[in-house]
């Protein structure tokens, strides 16, 4: 099948419903020269008289064979398949469709289904790297075709490999929503606590928290004695907070008292040690359900941490375990 058996001239007042095989530009001398119509465009009654109005007394439509579809049709369909909770589809413009978040939240993506989308001709599924923090109409995926129309049957294919995962219990697209989750800053160091220096890490994190959707209640300041930290500690959980975190003594001085007080209180450490940089002397533990976190001094000037990495997925929801942590050495050198 050729171009020219996709075409066909019809009357503009009969051509309702159809669709429009190529641009048509409106040209007002001194005030507008531009696209009217897109490609693709469905024409309606009430196109008629602009139409008209540039002269079209005549236009070729596109008359697609039984089994093929238009590149904007497949567009849909693709993006309806791949799309799950928390997104919103555009309409498709030159041919592509994108998935956006609906809100604020994690973007959870397939990528075993993204590959197998991706090894059909003719078809593309791009997207944003799973966990990635997005804000409210942000895209995370976009799709099209690359001919102007293509076979009914690989759509279906698509349709058809998207359900399968679904029936797995498999998501293919997603954004998790961040939680409004409680957070107890603590403080440590004599330099801070004395008044020698003033604090600059509580503001960094408390925007960093807020900039998901939680809150920190509360901060308090803490000497370098492992038991006071502990008791801190244990003091923030009996508050309710949801997430502790610990700022200052994170690194392998025999006077920094903080790793040891997180290993006291826990009920499990996950790791103390992340294979990223900047970020490797994090240390991620749990008091029951309660996550807590060591931060390494990184987070105070660099834009990008583990911190970064592990903050949003605890606000999404989710515990983090150690193949969590192992899994971030792989990219994970964004600076020495």
């Amino acid at each position: 099948m050729n171009q020219k058996e996709m075409l066909r001239e019809v009357k503009v007042e009969d051509a309702i419903g159809m669709r429009l095989s190529h641009d048509l530009t409106q040209i007002i001398p001194g005030q507008f020269k531009g696209r009217l119509f897109q490609k693709g465009h469905v024409i309606r009654e009430e196109d008629i008289p602009a139409l008209l109005s540039i002269g079209k007394e005549h236009i070729y439509v596109m008359d697609l064979a039984p089994g093929y579809v238009h590149e904007d049709d497949a567009a849909r369909r693709l993006a309806a398949a791949f799309a799950g909770d928390g997104l919103i589809l555009s309409e498709p413009h030159e041919g592509k469709v994108a998935i956006k978040a609906a809100g604020a939240g994690l973007a959870k993506i397939n990528e075993s289904f993204v590959h197998e989308v991706n090894a059909h001709e003719q078809l593309i599924m791009s997207t944003v790297h799973t966990n990635k923090v997005m804000k409210p109409g942000q895209s995370l995926v976009g799709t099209r075709i690359i001919p102007l129309y293509i076979e009914e049957s690989q759509i279906q294919a698509i349709e058809q490999l998207a359900s399968a995962y679904k029936q797995r219990g498999e998501s293919l697209v997603e954004v998790k929503p961040f939680k409004a989750l409680q957070v107890g800053l603590i403080t440590t160091g004599s330099e801070v606590y004395k008044g020698r220096i003033t604090d600059k890490f509580g503001p960094i994190v408390k925007e960093k928290v807020a900039a998901l959707g939680s809150t920190v209640v509360n901060q308090v300041l803490t000497p370098d004695d492992k038991s006071i930290i502990v008791q801190e500690i244990r003091k923030f959980a009996d508050q309710g907070m949801d997430i502790i975190l610990l700022t200052g003594g994170m690194s392998v001085d025999p006077d920094d008292r903080t790793p040891g007080a997180i290993r006291e209180a826990a009920t499990q450490v996950i790791s103390y040690g992340t294979p990223m940089l900047p970020g490797s002397m994090l240390m991620m533990a749990y008091l029951n359900d309660i996550a807590i976190i060591g931060l390494p001094g990184c987070v105070m000037h660099d834009p990008f941490t583990s911190f970064d990495v592990l903050l949003p997925r605890i606000c999404a929801g989710e515990t983090i375990i150690r193949a969590d942590i192992s899994s971030l050495g792989y990219g994970g050198m964004l600076g020495c």
